[in-house]
């Protein structure tokens, strides 16, 4: 990671722990919940503090994708649709 001041997520976190999915699962179907939209806020903000330079966020952009594979991934496993 280059020296950006707050540290991508972690890889090993859990996007579809069980409060997550309880929170999926009671939001209404208008509802939007996305586990990973802290790691998105992330990315965006060192997209700001750095001008827009993607190279200085790729640890974000990394940690964002496998978030988002995991939670898709589980999503599967499960036989759940996205949408409730």
């Amino acid at each position: 990671m280059s020296s950006q001041t707050e540290p991508a997520a972690q890889p090993g976190a859990d996007p579809w722990n069980e409060e997550t999915k309880r929170k999926f699962q009671n939001k209404s179907k208008s509802e939007y919940l996305d586990p990973c939209q802290e790691a998105a806020a992330r990315s965006f903000r060192c997209l700001n503090r750095n001008e827009g330079d993607r190279q200085m966020c790729t640890d974000y952009f990394e940690a964002y994708r496998a978030c988002k594979k995991e939670w898709i991934d589980k999503r599967k496993k499960e036989g759940r649709s996205f949408f409730g």
